[in-house]
């Protein structure tokens, strides 16, 4: 579980680095190439039920406050609360498919769990945001080129890189997990005394 533990500390300081670098005039590229999902997908799935949901929104939670103190932006946005919440939609989804975990469930699930906290966030912003129209030209604005004061990266980038960084992390975690398992395994198989 530490080298898991460690791959989410790494995507946290990776999601901050790669918005501040974004902000300064970066690769557009990166925008949002940070795997929110994935870690609350795969903490749900993994981590023992103490840390399944804390270790996820502590991990959201410390991007975010140095992430808002970076941009001068209010921790106690509603964009915040719907993300949050979306993030939990996302846990569950985890926790949904935890008894029966495998590649031909977690990819999927991976991939549903992206598209799940685009599609919420996104939709929160049309309805909240004074700049997009209410009606379904607004909401396409919304889920495909956002606003033009927002930045040059249109929200499809955002999906799109939401989505490979997901997955990749996804798979990260996973063989994180899996190497983890392996040793335990083989030792307690060792443990046990050969059949005469």
């Amino acid at each position: 579980m530490i080298s898991a533990l460690f791959l989410v500390f790494l995507a946290v300081v990776y999601r901050i680095a790669t918005a501040i670098i974004v902000q300064g005039g970066g690769s557009a590229w990166l925008s949002n190439f940070a795997p929110l999902a994935a870690i609350a997908l795969c903490s749900a799935i993994y981590f023992p039920r103490k840390y399944k949901f804390a270790v996820p929104f502590a991990a959201l939670l410390v991007s975010d406050v140095v992430l808002d103190f970076y941009y001068g932006a209010s921790l106690f946005d509603p964009l915040i609360f719907c993300r949050y919440f979306a993030f939990a939609l996302v846990g569950l989804l985890g926790l949904a498919i935890s008894r029966r975990v495998s590649l031909k469930t977690i990819v999927p699930a991976s991939l549903a769990g992206s598209a799940l906290f685009y599609a919420i966030t996104n939709a929160f912003s049309w309805l909240t945001d004074p700049g997009y129209v209410k009606n379904l030209a607004g909401l396409i604005q919304a889920l495909t080129v956002g606003l033009p004061q927002y930045g040059a990266t249109p929200t499809w980038m955002f999906f799109r890189n939401s989505l490979v960084s997901d997955l990749l992390f996804t798979l990260l975690f996973v063989a994180c997990m899996s190497l983890s398992r392996r040793p335990s395994a083989l030792s307690a198989g060792a443990a046990r005394p050969l059949p005469n």
